[in-house]
């Protein structure tokens, strides 16, 4: 018996006397079986003294490293008719080559001569800004040559204005002469009378002073008339000069406005030709869209539209292609509370879905079938599934991945992180906490 309780029943009943308890006594099964306890109790605490390394486990996809690598699917710019199909699917294809031909369904595009219609407009239009550009040339010239008449009048009038200053100078002294002149005669005249008077002069004498007398009273009165012609005339040639200006000034702001609307139907006609040299390209580079071709090495993986004769819009997907090269990384994703700890270059241990595996998560070392990879990119931005996106890339110090993976394959990944006692991971996995957080040591290259 195993002699739990401090009551024994050896004391009270002799139990040698029973066969069975003699048999029993004898056995050396529990003797084995303290035994095993022992040895267990010993490995199973050693057991949680193993080390254990901490990860991250998240599940995925096979995907490409560049976006340029992976499916794609092409898409037509215009609207238009399948016509002619020129590949099938599976077909390697290469960069440029024709994978299906549309014709038009827009009435604007029927016309098969567009381009060359639309050039000859350009033509018309590319002349008649050389017209007006030619007509503003001529306007310009016809506007220095109305200006140099215009100094040639206003030189000529100025120099009228001058003759006619020196006119009525010079019938003013001639007025002043004229006045001396009656003066004189008004004197000499008086001087006959009186003399006459006195009996010194005869009367004869007398009439012969009258009569100069009233020649020279003659006299002024016409000088003063050529004196107030004098004046009228610097008058004119004053208002001539005002005359002069503003005629010019008119027929220079007529030929102006003439030349400013020549340039202004120019610009106008330049816009134009501009305006049809867009559209030319434009007609040059939609006959060139009616041939779908492949932006890159691959092969077809699928006919997105079938048949002939369908009508199809624009942004229309037309087939998918994947590229032939291309370096393959695995899209995987984990839970907000390990964003933490996942740093940019950590290193990954990776199994693909068809590829034989045991794994111990806690022991990558021990794992079979596993791959090795580094994380190079951290998305920042939470995905629709409540994750965080994470792009692993192969491990150059490791073996290469498998050859016949595809894209879209499925992949478990786990993160490795720091090495723990195992009975830390347990006491951790119970309490539901996260996984030591820690910060990947830096180089002195990372640093500087």
């Amino acid at each position: 018996m195993l002699n739990i309780s401090n009551n024994n029943i050896n004391k009270k009943v002799d139990l040698t006397r029973f066969e069975t308890i003699k048999q029993l006594s004898v056995r050396p099964y529990f003797k084995t079986f303290n035994r095993l306890l022992k040895w267990f109790l010993i490995g199973s605490v050693l057991f949680l003294l193993l080390p254990w390394t901490q990860n991250i486990q998240g599940s995925g996809y096979v995907t490409t490293v560049s976006p340029e690598q992976r499916p794609q699917t092409i898409h037509t710019a215009i609207a238009g008719r399948i016509e002619k199909w020129y590949v099938a699917e599976g077909q390697y294809v290469n960069k440029g080559d024709t994978i299906l031909f549309i014709s038009e369904v827009k009435e604007d595009y029927f016309d098969p001569n567009l381009v060359a219609n639309t050039e000859n407009q350009m033509k018309a239009k590319m002349l008649s800004e050389g017209s007006y550009e030619d007509k503003a040339s001529a306007l310009s010239t016809q506007i220095t040559a109305i200006e140099r008449e215009r100094i040639l009048k206003l030189e000529q009038a100025k120099n009228k204005i001058e003759q006619s200053l020196l006119k009525i100078k010079s019938d003013s002294m001639d007025l002043e002469a004229v006045k001396t002149q009656l003066k004189i005669a008004q004197t000499q005249f008086k001087r006959s009378q009186d003399l006459n008077k006195d009996g010194l002069k005869p009367m004869t004498d007398v009439e012969d002073k009258r009569l100069k007398l009233q020649d020279a009273e003659a006299k002024i009165i016409t000088q003063q008339n050529k004196y107030l012609t004098s004046k009228n005339e610097l008058l004119n040639a004053r208002v001539e000069i005002n005359r002069i200006t503003a005629e010019y000034t008119d027929k220079i702001s007529k030929a102006q406005s003439d030349r400013y609307t020549a340039l202004s139907s120019q610009f106008d006609t330049e816009a134009q030709v501009n305006k049809l040299q867009n559209q030319v390209t434009n007609y040059k580079m939609r006959n060139e869209l009616y041939y779908i071709k492949a932006p890159q090495n691959g092969y077809v993986n699928r006919a997105l539209q079938s048949g002939l004769g369908e009508t199809i819009k624009e942004g229309t997907p037309v087939v998918s292609i994947m590229p032939s090269k291309y370096d393959i990384a695995v899209e995987t994703y984990i839970d907000p509370i390990d964003l933490p700890l996942i740093h940019k270059g950590e290193k990954v241990r990776i199994w693909f879905d068809g590829w034989p595996t045991i794994v111990f998560s806690g022991w990558p070392n021990t794992s079979y079938g596993t791959f090795g990879g580094s994380i190079v990119a951290v998305e920042n931005f939470i995905s629709t599934n409540g994750k965080y996106r994470i792009l692993i890339a192969q491990d150059p110090s490791d073996k290469p991945w498998p050859k016949q993976l595809s894209i879209g394959a499925g992949a478990q990944t786990f993160a490795l992180l720091d090495n723990v006692p195992i009975w830390y991971e347990l006491w951790r996995k119970l309490n539901g906490f996260p996984p030591d957080f820690y910060t990947p040591k830096q180089t002195n290259e990372s640093k500087k």
